[in-house]
């Protein structure tokens, strides 16, 4: 069985009771109260109407599939409408078995949403799917070829579709089978390039967080004598391919067990620790976040889009995808053959680092750096000054193993407990005191790196959660 088929049965399995077949009097009696909707809207703004909905053959109009598809179009309708400066007087949307539809009142010209309609239409396969009918505020359609575009051409041949569906062509079967095709492509490639540019958002809102105690930020370069904010702009610009491949391997191997995800991305992980070093000279940058946040794009892969907005949805999938990761990274593990900081410090003292994070959920983000952000954005705070107070709260709540590695467990202990007293004073604190913990973190060359990767992780779920509010 291949990837496409493991996507289907994925997505199958999704949509369970939602796919409900509907009959030619239910048909009927939606576009009958579409038609009087229009009518109604049109009388009483006395504007241009734009309806969309889906193109779809069969008895069955709606479903987890035909809805993300809905969902692509929608978006990409209304950045239209956006970066035209085109506002809606009003919106109505619809979501029921008989189909997805959305109405819009624009004070425009209809030819010149009607182009803009078209040029949509024809820039993707899944275009093809969307019927973006606009009415004048006579009532009177506007057509294609009023402004130079063809007729709508055939799913499956090309040829005009207004001859295909009069002499009944293709079959129903087919056109479904090119229509589940068609969505299943432009959902995956969405999704993938969305979590791609989420993912490279959050890492470049980190590095640009500022002050970072130690850390690279838009003043200084912390503890590191090697690299700068441009340093992290380029690796983050290099991995933005690794972020996609990673969602899409979530999709592919969905319907296997979480594992089996995860396995697959070790191979990609070791090709994007190779694109980083290119992109940065050899410098390390991101090969903590290559880890986490490649488990969490891969997560967001695993999941229905609808899911990408509950952080402990997501998080749970990560803890799945990375079960007996501690485990079987450090079994056999003994003092001659220990090498890496992180393997003499789980021999030594026990500590899990990043893996037994993963493999718990990721419980720092979800229930200390997450909560943090939320509130102080919550409060009036600007996003990085929330930011820099949740590094902080991060610092406090985990075992940051890179500030080990450049001092001692003694001065991460100290540290961890001098930043829980004052955070038990100033959740919050100002660019007084961030700074100067800045200076004294590069005193002692200290670097929470770990702690950063986590930032960046809460920056993306914050992202997502927050998304069209």
């Amino acid at each position: 069985m291949g990837e496409k088929d493991f996507e289907t049965l994925r997505i199958l399995k999704e949509e369970g009771t939602m796919e409900q077949q509907v009959s030619l009097p239910e048909m009927l009696d939606a576009r009958e109260r579409r038609a009087t909707e229009q009518r109604r809207l049109l009388d009483t703004f006395h504007e241009t109407l734009l309806c969309f909905t889906m193109n779809i053959a069969g008895p069955v109009k709606n479903s987890e599939r035909i809805r993300a598809g809905f969902e692509i179009g929608k978006k990409q309708l209304e950045d239209r409408l956006k970066a035209a400066d085109i506002r809606w007087t009003l919106r109505e949307e619809i979501n029921e078995k008989t189909g997805n539809e959305i109405i819009y009142m624009l004070a425009q010209n209809p030819l010149s949403i009607k182009k803009m309609t078209s040029e949509i239409e024809e820039e993707s396969t899944l275009g093809r799917l969307f019927d973006m009918d606009v009415l004048g505020p006579d009532g009177v359609k506007a057509d294609r070829e009023q402004i130079g575009f063809p007729g709508r051409r055939c799913l499956i041949c090309g040829k005009p579709a207004k001859e295909c569906a009069r002499s009944r062509t293709h079959t129903v079967e087919e056109l479904q089978k090119k229509t589940t095709q068609i969505l299943d492509e432009a959902i995956r490639e969405a999704d993938a390039q969305e979590a791609a540019r989420r993912a490279v958002s959050a890492l470049l809102y980190e590095v640009c967080t500022t002050p970072k105690p130690g850390l690279v930020d838009r003043i200084n370069s912390g503890s590191h004598r090697d690299m700068t904010i441009f340093t992290f702009m380029d690796s983050s610009a290099a991995l933005y391919p690794y972020f996609q491949a990673c969602t899409r391997i979530g999709r592919s191997t969905a319907a296997l067990k979480p594992e089996e995800t995860f396995a697959q991305l070790r191979r990609a992980g070791r090709r994007a620790e190779a694109d980083m070093f290119a992109a940065t000279k050899g410098i390390n940058t991101h090969k903590g976040a290559i880890f986490s946040m490649g488990i969490l794009c891969a997560a967001l892969g695993r999941l229905p889009r609808r899911s990408w907005r509950s952080p402990d949805v997501i998080l749970k999938e990560c803890a799945a995808m990375t079960q007996g990761l501690v485990a079987g990274d450090f079994a056999g593990l003994t003092p001659e053959t220990a090498v890496t900081t992180g393997q003499k410090l789980y021999l030594e003292y026990g500590i899990t680092g990043v893996r037994g994070q993963m493999e718990a959920g990721l419980p720092a983000v979800l229930e200390v750096g997450l909560p943090v952000l939320r509130e102080g954005i919550s409060k009036g705070l600007s996003i990085n000054d929330a930011g820099a107070a949740t590094l902080l709260a991060l610092i406090a709540a985990t075992t940051d193993t890179n500030l080990i590695a450049r001092s001692d467990i003694d001065t991460q202990r100290q540290t961890v407990t001098e930043l829980k007293e004052l955070l038990a004073q100033t959740p919050y604190p100002g660019r007084e005191i961030l700074e100067k913990l800045d200076r004294r973190f590069i005193e002692k060359n200290l670097s929470p790196g770990g702690s950063a990767d986590l930032l960046a992780i809460c920056y993306v779920l914050y992202f997502l959660e927050s998304e069209d509010e």
